[in-house]
């Protein structure tokens, strides 16, 4: 998967650095998470200085894994993070193709003179590292990272935890392994890291089944009052709107998976999920099939991702976004089917 000819690069870095930094992008899902921490346990094995800086702060269903209490975020530590960016001799992005996905951080980040590698799974990745290893075929970063580590030649350091954090990714980023995970090597490395030792039970009780008293409320408000299905089209979205996050005490994470749920119905194979927020509109994307989601997502909503998951963004009200959703959609369908 990953070309070692990379591999020995990426090798060679680390092996002449001391101070490495590890930055995910901002709002850090899973995998994002997932693979920071992991890469962060294995270099730290290798007696290097490492830490990790987010652009923000992560949701707390991810905050079990070891690592999680050492993240930096810049939007919280502002100048202790840009003190540790300041000394670094070696940068990796994770999970990002672009600078802008570090938002507040990108000016910062820009300024680091150091070298950079990139390890990503998002298609067309900008020039922004010395060493790129994108594979958007790949499943989740953790998926790469995992490889990268292997022909490394760094296996035997992955201890259970850290695998539980690369676990963890693919978990997230495919849904459990429904969408983004039909090749094959991605159950070898699920079957590699169940083999190290991960308790799979666990991890998915604390990533999946570890929900507030609020975040349940917010889902059945969403399924019972704020999901609607198209006429025309075979698909279904929830919107949320500002008022209805703060009335059911939203905390980031606390709508992971809801863009999934119109996908269980029947004849659905578009599903979206709209929250309004202060400056903007996000969008979660999903589909089935051959249904480019990542296409529409670029023409409509400023966003792009996989082919069965992507995201967005609108700048305008809520009403907007959905009706841009709800007339483009069929046209859409139609012409890419």
């Amino acid at each position: 998967m990953v070309e070692t000819t990379a591999v020995t690069k990426l090798r060679q870095l680390v092996e002449v650095s001391d101070n490495i930094v590890i930055i995910p992008h901002h709002n850090p899902d899973g995998d994002a998470i997932g693979a920071s921490l992991a890469l962060c346990g294995i270099l730290r094995q290798k007696k290097k200085n490492v830490n990790v800086v987010s652009p923000n702060s992560f949701p707390e269903f991810l905050q079990w894994m070891p690592g999680a209490k050492e993240v930096i975020s810049f939007e919280d530590e502002s100048e202790k993070a840009k003190a540790v960016l300041s000394e670094a001799g070696l940068l990796f992005f994770l999970d990002f193709n672009g600078l802008s996905r570090l938002r507040s951080m990108e000016s910062v980040v820009r300024e680091v003179s150091c070298m950079k590698v990139m390890i990503d799974h998002h298609p067309e990745p900008e020039n922004i590292a010395d060493v790129i290893i994108s594979e958007p075929d790949a499943s989740a970063t953790c998926e790469l990272i995992y490889d990268v580590i292997k022909k490394a030649g760094w296996k035997e350091l992955i201890s259970k935890e850290l695998a539980e954090c690369i676990y963890t990714g693919i978990m997230t980023d495919t849904g459990s392994l429904s969408y983004n995970s039909s090749r094959p090597e991605i159950y070898h490395i699920v079957a590699d890291l169940v083999g190290i030792g991960v308790d799979k039970d666990k991890v998915h009780k604390l990533v999946f089944h570890s929900n507030s008293f609020d975040r349940m409320r917010l889902l059945g408000h969403a399924l019972g009052q704020k999901m609607f299905r198209l006429d025309d089209a075979p698909a279904a979205y929830i919107e949320l709107s500002a008022e209805e996050l703060k009335r059911f005490n939203f905390k980031p994470g606390d709508s992971e998976g809801f863009v999934n749920y119109p996908l269980w119905i029947e004849g659905i194979s578009v599903s979206a999920l709209f929250m309004e927020h202060p400056d903007k509109i996000k969008i979660s994307l999903r589909s089935q099939g051959d249904i480019p989601v990542n296409k529409f997502s670029e023409m409509y909503f400023n966003g792009g991702g996989h082919l069965n998951a992507a995201g967005g963004e609108f700048y305008g009200e809520l009403n907007e976004a959905v009706n841009v959703f709800r007339k483009e959609l069929p046209v859409f369908l139609k012409n890419n089917l």
